[in-house]
């Protein structure tokens, strides 16, 4: 059953690039928005790989990469869950979690619809945690940054963590106060060009002070 719903899951987000989605804010907004076929490929590519069994995703939209995650999930025999953060789901008339609905991935999937500012902070204290997070919200630097100050506490040690859009330098900065600071080791799992950038998190948390604090 976890194959057959996989190859559906798949058949919904190829059938998504093809036609559109069911809404779209303005003209051109889901290519300027969602993330491409081929990068939804490779993301789900990289869950797969990692065998993780949850996955916390910051930013719906369209649905693309939410579709690409759970494809991953689906292909596992164990229980699998998928957390969503969207605060903002009304203003694309809840097109990404209905494509994911009509996927059949309501009930691995649950949707947050809050500021992830708000709703990640809820998560830990609630003793949330994930193997995977894949982080495409706001690329403004300072929410960026304390998006990964709590992911990088929920996500288990040697987890993945995903961003999308690392060519803005807003995000790139923030992540590399993770890579320096709190040991994120960068890995090669995704081809030349690619928007997407992975990281793997340390087994052990670094515990530095303000003495060994490395600039960024």
């Amino acid at each position: 059953m976890t194959e057959e719903l996989a190859v559906k899951v798949n058949g919904v987000r190829r059938q998504l690039f093809e036609s559109g989605p069911a809404f779209e804010r303005s003209k051109g907004d889901f290519q300027r928005v969602a993330l491409p076929l081929v990068e939804t490929d490779i993301l789900r590519q990289i869950v797969e790989q990692s065998g993780a069994k949850s996955a916390l995703e910051i930013g719906l939209a369209y649905g693309a990469s939410a579709l690409s995650i759970g494809e991953a999930l689906a292909m596992s025999s164990d229980e699998v869950h998928h957390t969503i953060i969207d605060a903002f789901q009304d203003q694309y008339s809840n097109v990404g979690w209905n494509i994911l609905c009509d996927a059949g991935l309501q009930h691995q999937s649950t949707l947050i619809r809050e500021m992830s500012q708000t709703a990640l902070p809820g998560l830990l204290l609630d003793g949330y945690r994930s193997a995977f997070a894949f982080v495409d919200g706001s690329h403004i630097f300072h929410n960026v940054f304390l998006d990964l100050v709590f992911v990088d506490q929920i996500v288990e040690g040697g987890g993945l963590v995903v961003l999308d859009d690392c060519q803005y330098p807003s995000v790139s900065k923030a992540a590399r106060y993770f890579i320096l600071n709190r040991g994120w080791e960068p890995l090669d799992v995704t081809p030349i060009g690619s928007r997407l950038s992975a990281f793997r998190v340390p087994l052990s948390p670094v515990a530095a002070t303000f003495e060994d604090f490395q600039d960024f």
